[in-house]
């Protein structure tokens, strides 16, 4: 029986939100599957990953210099020298380190290491910082790494020139089109309805975590240009910057306009009900959000940042700004609200470039990638 290993920083946040499907391929193949991750559920015994033969919790830890990694590095080790897998696919910035550090051995016994980087922390406009830290990291460990996996073209571009056997861009980790569907016209009115809409307000929505990489005060701001009352943003998301952003919200004169719902379980049904979606980030892989928002059938205004570049088409799907250019949100803005045929081809636009991001779609790619990795 053939095995493969799937490591990633944690369970909750990532094994359990992206890889399911990839897992339950590999299960159906007749391949072991098992998982190295921290368990990150408050309640650990909530911790279960469908269609997972074996899973090792491994103290994995986000920040490199925490004491937990090296441990994670010793029992991954120990692990991969006693359980010979055929396959080892790792994702996150320190689980794939930690992985790519461990799998010398395997490696040279025959297994093959495939590396998903979700989002490079080096990108054009990123702090030297990360340039200085990151960017060697990943060069180094590319020469350790069999299959390179990018999701975005600019990160594509730059891992063409790391020294990985093999660099592939792959279309995100597959999004579930049939729970983010264009909105019936009384669905529609029911969620106006409950968010006291009138019949002739615009209604744009963001989804994003309340944080500064987010970039939600440009949003505020370009909210405050238009000076239209008939105009509502709502933003689903919470985190650090939510009072921070309430108190520049009234100082804009827009506290009526802007309305936080914070984090909420029904972003499709809202998402569906909108007019438009906006998203200001400053630094993305390829955003789920926007890719969600498409699949509702809405129109997007967003910052020209990768990810965000790779999945709109301005002019056709929406607009691209530069992530601190007010005016220039306020503006595409103002052109989307009045030109409603244009609208509408937009909605069409972006439903059926979608589609290449469904689950199904990105299954079958990936099912490529895996069944040549195991040849």
């Amino acid at each position: 029986m053939k095995k493969v290993l799937f490591v990633a920083t944690v369970v909750r946040l990532h094994i359990n939100m992206f890889h399911k499907p990839f897992l339950r391929w590999f299960h159906e193949q007749g391949w072991q599957v098992d998982v190295a991750a921290s368990n990150d559920y408050e309640d650990k015994s909530e911790c279960v990953i469908p269609c997972c033969d074996h899973f090792y919790c491994m103290p994995f830890e986000r920040s490199p210099i925490r004491k937990g990694n090296l441990l994670a590095y010793r029992q991954l080790k120990k692990l991969l020298d006693t359980e010979h897998y055929d396959l080892i696919h790792c994702h996150t910035p320190m689980g794939s380190v930690i992985a790519r550090l461990a799998a010398g051995s395997a490696r040279n016994r025959g297994t093959k290491v495939i590396y998903t980087a979700h989002g490079f922390h080096f990108f054009d406009g990123a702090p030297l910082v990360n340039w200085l830290v990151y960017y060697p990291i990943e060069r180094i460990l590319a020469r350790r790494t069999d299959l390179l996996l990018t999701m975005n073209g600019e990160d594509y571009a730059r891992a063409k020139t790391f020294p990985a056997k093999e660099v592939r861009k792959v279309d995100g980790v597959g999004l579930d089109l049939s729970r983010f569907v264009p909105a019936t016209p009384e669905q529609k009115r029911e969620v106006r309805q409950m968010l006291g809409l009138g019949e002739n307000d615009f209604f744009a929505i963001s989804v994003a975590q309340l944080i500064k990489r987010k970039n939600h005060i440009v949003l505020l701001n370009a909210v405050s240009r238009l000076r239209d009352p008939a105009f509502h943003l709502f933003i689903c998301g919470d985190g650090v910057q939510e009072q921070e952003l309430r108190q520049a919200a009234a100082a804009l004169g827009v506290e009526k306009q802007v309305h936080f719902l914070g984090f909420r379980k029904d972003v499709h049904r809202l998402c569906s009900a909108a007019d438009l979606f906006l998203f200001a980030s400053v630094q993305e892989g390829l955003p789920v959000a926007v890719m969600e928002a498409m699949a509702c059938g809405l129109p997007i205004v967003a910052s020209d940042i990768r990810g965000n570049s790779d999945l709109i088409e301005p002019g056709k799907g929406g607009w691209l700004v530069q992530p601190d250019d007010v005016d220039g949100f306020a503006a595409a803005i103002r052109g989307i609200m009045a030109d409603r045929a244009g609208l509408e081809r937009m909605r069409a636009h972006n439903l059926e470039k979608v589609q290449r991001y469904g689950i199904e779609a990105v299954t079958a790619q990936m099912a490529r990638i895996y069944q040549k990795m195991a040849e």
